[in-house]
């Protein structure tokens, strides 16, 4: 894993309908969103049926469009897709998601998720949070959060 972040954020796509005009600004160009999520966020979690289909000229953009700690984490799925040739694309075995991910809309309890930061913490390793949903709400509390504890 290649980032000093101990707590990235982030959904399940970045190209979410419900944000547009409330997360992304009316008139930001598709081909922008992106670029714009990473403004806010650290990290994406990106369904097989997304990052298996994406070409490597593709994978080339995302990394382009994104600052050099941004993270995707890649679901696994059932077929064998060439994982891309980047230490910022991240494999998410069910072992490692236990280990390293904290899924926000099945456990939304802040103190509970500061319980868990902390213990990440002492072991130095990162702890990705991600929404599924998009709840722009719940991933803001944890960017507050986050920022009261000073990661």
């Amino acid at each position: 894993m290649q980032t000093s972040q101990l707590v990235l954020v982030g959904a399940v796509c970045w190209d979410l309908p419900a944000w547009h005009g409330r997360f992304y600004p009316e008139d930001l160009p598709e081909d922008w969103l992106l670029s714009y999520y990473n403004t806010q966020f650290q990290a994406v979690y990106l369904p097989v049926s997304i990052w298996g289909a994406a070409s490597s000229e593709t994978w080339a953009q995302w990394l382009a469009d994104t600052q050099p700690e941004f993270c995707f984490v890649l679901e696994p799925g059932l077929q064998a897709f060439p994982q891309p040739a980047s230490g910022r694309a991240l494999f998410a075995t069910p072992e490692w998601e236990r280990e390293y991910v904290w899924w926000l809309d099945e456990a939304p309890d802040m103190r509970a998720l500061a319980q868990r930061i902390a213990r990440q913490a002492e072991t130095g390793q990162p702890l990705f949070v991600f929404s599924r949903s998009g709840n722009l709400a719940l991933l803001e509390q944890v960017l507050t959060l986050k920022q009261v504890l000073g990661y």
